[in-house]
């Protein structure tokens, strides 16, 4: 019982990062106009600010839908197939690409947390590559165990 509440919340969770990404990115604009009465480097560079911002937010949103995608076949107990392969090598060109957007960033204002902003999108791109080989190799197993059967 413990295991089907703990799913539970973790789909809760993802709908709810995937909606609430969504409405981020949109309202980009009005929360840097906002923002910039404290940070000048949202004036001053308003419109290359909200553009790199947007694309790295788009980015992890996509990144969550896709997230979203394998966690549907964790709740229908059927985990290893081609989908979340795909999924997987999605979500590591997702991750390089908000790493490049973020890195770009560096040329406007240089901070502590966008460095490690750009290392974790770039550490998760490499780990979700070479977990879709594992993922790749799990459904060659089970289709040849499906096979043998």
């Amino acid at each position: 019982m413990k295991e089907k509440r703990l799913e539970q919340y973790v789909k809760w969770l993802l709908d709810f990062m995937y909606y609430s990404g969504c409405l981020v990115c949109i309202t980009i604009p009005v929360i840097f106009r906002y923002i910039g009465k404290w940070y000048s480097v949202f004036q001053t560079h308003f419109i290359e600010m909200c553009i790199l911002f947007f694309i790295a937010g788009a980015f992890a949103v996509l990144i969550i839908g896709e997230l979203r995608k394998m966690f549907q076949t964790v709740l229908e107990e059927n985990c290893f197939i081609e989908q979340n392969v795909t999924s997987l090598k999605k979500m590591g060109c997702y991750s390089i690409a908000a790493s490049i957007a973020t890195t770009i960033r560096l040329f406007y204002t240089i901070t502590p947390s966008t460095v490690v902003i750009i290392l974790i999108f770039f550490i998760a791109g490499l780990f979700s590559f070479v977990l879709s080989k594992v993922f790749q190799q799990a459904v060659k197993y089970k289709e040849e165990n499906d096979l043998t059967i």
